[in-house]
């Protein structure tokens, strides 16, 4: 445990305390130092903490490096068996640490017990490292299992060079060896590394991969690989580290996005003891990007000097062209927007031509407001400039985009930053976005000394990228059935193209097909349309990105016409997905839809089918006040058909007793994981339902804090989730984000079906909901 001792600023008397951190807290309870242990565990991290830093994760260079055999840059064997393999994407309660390395692990024939997982520092050799958009297990399967198959035949070639005997007659087996067919002998990985070295890495043509059948790894839970140091407080996460003659920083953000400072009075904040000085952080030049906001550093010896000093601050600031922003007026802006034609996504037959002949027409508008993303560790970064070479260590989704970003930062080469990725304690997309390490490396360049900054919870929520606000209208021309002959949706969103061009008012094409451009429904005649909007705040991406408000939008629509059609939902949603095909994205072609992976509708049936039946859809009976929802949703190449149960009183608080959701994710690498990102999905989903909005009131984000942004509390969580996955052979797909596109409009439905009070604005607060 390391101790620091700190000065607290008193008038009278000065009073000195130890910095007992919450880690250290829990190592004294536990009664065990678990930085020692982890120095004792990896040798890389013994050679960090004597040089004073606390690098937190064994990093992947040098333990990779220093194996006598490491065929690729993702495994290391050494001699005495022990196999290190690479997690190059970020951990953040995702389970990449534990799924990458199986893959990997399996293909090996590694005995899990004798592996250790590295963590990949910004390295371009391991291709993007961007952990986002869950695409971490879909893009890397098969390279891992490249990598793993290539040094599977590298040692079997060694052994049978060793032996003297054809290569035919030897086998790896399942015990992390090689077996001589013909003399029952075996050969261990560490007795065969020094060899498998020296021979030539064999081409892909060559390789043997293993069958379905025979993986031992991917497809079987397995707990998370990092879950016993989690639980025992060990020292992971970004907060945690320490470099010795570091100093602490606060940063006063102009309140409005493109705001700068006119003046500042830093008299008050230097009488604080503990504050060494003060720094003027310049503003951004447009586009924003990923550059600081700006503003002014207090530069303390200790956090509680920082912010205190940041708190006496006196400021006056030149808010810009942003500061006439409010929200309450850009929402009546957007709904205009969304009523009026827009720009063409895609186009199925004419619905023109049906909506002129009249008939029966059902329209409905819906709406859902800026979201931040309150990870429950904020950010945070430590970045040490030493002339030309840059440290940074922090919880960062995106160690390259890190690098690049601190490089343009200080004038330096990217090649010159190093990035060390911690564990993250929540991210959701937005410590993909390396501001807040920028601005550490800026103050560590201007101090000549290694900073820490840290960003509050107001800081947080104040300052994000935000998941964009969003209005949509829908209409359909029905037939004497109910079904729809004609069917158009319009959406308006600020697009997160503005945050690197602040011309740019519609939404990407990668935008659109986040549930959008297409329709998984049997209409004939089909358009779908986006309306430009423009950003006055910093637009992100949030965990599923716009799958969350098109997903709310669309499947809150063909509830209605269920009800309108006096139709059984789950019937009439069954009726409207059809037979099962695969959907035409047209001449053109779109992002999302290809032919590796097509748009699958029987697995969009099959999922609803198999939701329909785990929750007793029909058979079940409710009373007063209760009632289920049910909606499917395609995202990041999974289906995923979600029912959710629902209770309401007569003061409108909603209770959710119950979940079902059934996922076709392809090939799983880890059940257990998935059904741990789809739990974690309904609670994430509640939070983004019942109370997620962000307002701006004059440019400035109103709320500050958990009092006045709520994420979902114990009782306010869905009380049972039961995740059901499909046994696909599909390739695999992502599962971090598509739990909680249909989980919103399965909960807004199942509200409808318990209250009669139908949601189209988000969150249910706005609809007198609890």
């Amino acid at each position: 445990m390391i101790t620091q001792t700190i000065a607290v600023e008193t008038i009278a008397t000065e009073v000195t305390i130890e910095n007992v951190s919450r880690r250290g807290f829990l190592q004294g309870v536990l009664g065990a130092s678990a930085f020692v242990l982890c120095v004792g565990k990896f040798p890389l991290l013994a050679k960090a903490a004597r040089s004073g830093a606390t690098s937190l994760l064994p990093g992947a260079a040098d333990t990779i490096g220093a194996s006598p055999f490491h065929p690729s840059v993702f495994v290391g064997i050494h001699t005495d068996g022990a196999v290190y393999i690479v997690a190059h994407r970020s951990e953040m309660g995702n389970g990449v640490r534990t799924s990458l390395p199986r893959i990997l692990a399996d293909e090996l024939d590694a005995d899990w017990n004798r592996v250790t997982v590295v963590q990949g520092d910004g390295n371009a050799a391991y291709g993007s490292q961007d952990t986002d958009g869950s695409h971490s297990v879909r893009e890397f399967f098969d390279v891992l299992r490249e990598a793993g198959a290539t040094a599977r035949l590298m040692l079997v070639r060694a052994a049978a060079q060793k032996w003297g005997i054809p290569e035919s007659q030897c086998v790896a087996d399942p015990v992390h060896s090689v077996t001589d067919l013909s003399a029952k002998r075996k050969l261990g990985y560490g007795e065969l590394a020094a060899l498998a070295a020296t021979l030539p890495v064999p081409k892909k043509e060559e390789l043997k991969f293993k069958s379905p059948q025979d993986w031992r790894y991917i497809g079987k839970p397995a707990p998370g690989y990092d879950v016993a140091d989690v639980c025992a407080g060990k020292p992971l996460f970004g907060m945690d580290v320490r470099v010795d003659g570091m100093l602490y920083a606060a940063i006063a953000h102009p309140p409005v996005l493109g705001g700068k400072v006119k003046s500042v009075d830093d008299s008050a904040a230097m009488k604080v003891i503990g504050v060494k000085k003060t720094i003027a952080i310049d503003p951004f030049k447009a586009p924003h990007a990923f550059q600081p906001l700006g503003g002014v550093a207090v530069i303390a010896d200790n956090t509680f000097a920082a912010f205190k000093g940041r708190k006496n601050l006196k400021i006056e600031w030149d808010n810009g062209a942003n500061a006439g922003y409010n929200s309450a007026d850009d929402k009546k802006e957007l709904q205009a927007t969304a009523r009026q034609p827009g720009k063409v996504v895609h186009t199925v037959g004419d619905p023109d031509a049906v909506f002129a002949k009249g008939g029966k027409f059902i329209e409905a508008e819906y709406f859902a407001p800026h979201l931040a993303h309150a990870s429950m560790e904020p950010p945070v970064a430590v970045a040490d400039v030493q002339g030309e070479k840059v440290t940074v260590w922090a919880p960062t989704q995106d160690p390259q985009g890190l690098q690049e970003q601190v490089a343009k930062s200080l004038g330096l080469k990217k090649e010159n930053v190093t990035c060390h990725v911690t564990f993250l304690g929540g991210g959701f997309g937005r410590k993909s976005k390396p501001d807040f390490a920028a601005e550490a490396a800026v103050l560590s360049q201007k101090t000549g000394k290694p900073v820490k900054v840290i960003w509050s919870r107001e800081d947080d929520i104040k300052f994000d990228y935000y998941h964009s606000v969003a209005a949509m209208y829908l209409k359909a021309a029905v037939d004497e059935s109910g079904k729809p002959k004609a069917w158009l949706q319009r959406s308006a969103f600020p697009p997160i193209g503005s945050t690197f061009d602040t011309s740019d008012v519609y939404g990407s094409a990668g935008e659109m097909s986040l549930g959008w451009d297409l329709t998984p429904f049997d209409v004939p005649n089909f358009r779908s349309e986006n309306g430009a909007a423009t950003a006055h705040i910093r637009i992100g991406w949030l965990r599923s990105v716009a799958n969350i408000y098109h997903a709310f939008a669309v499947q809150s629509f063909a509830n209605e016409l269920a009800v309108a059609a006096n139709r059984d939902s789950y019937d009439y949603l069954m009726m409207l997905l059809g037979s099962a095909r695969n959907v035409d994205p047209g001449p053109k072609g779109s992002p999302a839809v290809n032919e590796k992976y097509p748009y699958d509708i029987g697995r969009l049936r099959h999922v609803a089918e198999v939701a329909a039946e785990k929750a007793n859809w029909g058979k079940k009976k409710f009373g007063k006040g209760s009632g289920m929802g049910i909606a499917v949703h395609r995202s990041f190449f999974s289906y995923v058909a979600t029912v959710v149960e629902v209770e309401a009183d007569d003061q409108g608080t909603i209770r959710i007793p119950h979940v079902t959701t059934v996922v076709d994710a392809g090939m799983v690498v880890n059940p257990d994981m998935v059904r741990s990102q789809f739990v974690g999905a309904a609670v994430f989903g509640t939070s983004v339902a019942r109370t997620g909005e962000i307002t701006v009131t004059n440019g400035a984000v109103d709320q500050s804090n958990f009092f006045d942004y709520q994420v979902a509390r114990m009782n306010d969580a869905p009380r049972q989730v039961d995740v059901h996955i499909v046994d696909s052979s599909a390739p695999p797909a992502g599962v971090g984000e598509p739990g909680v596109p249909p989980f919103v409009p399965a909960l807004c439905n199942a509200v409808f079906a318990a209250t009669g009070k139908r949601v189209r604005e988000l969150p249910l607060t706005r609809n007198g909901f609890a």
